[in-house]
């Protein structure tokens, strides 16, 4: 029984981007929106 539980734990899944990635995306697209405002102002 248990021998199909460890198996789930050692085939963990890599993120697709990490969250110093996440986050500079994130603030990429904040200061994207800002200066769009200021544009259109």
């Amino acid at each position: 029984m248990s021998k199909g539980q460890n198996s789930k734990k050692v085939d963990k899944k890599e993120p697709a981007k990490t969250m110093k990635e996440k986050r500079a995306a994130k603030k990429a697209k904040k200061d994207e929106k800002r200066h769009q405002g200021f544009l259109n102002q």
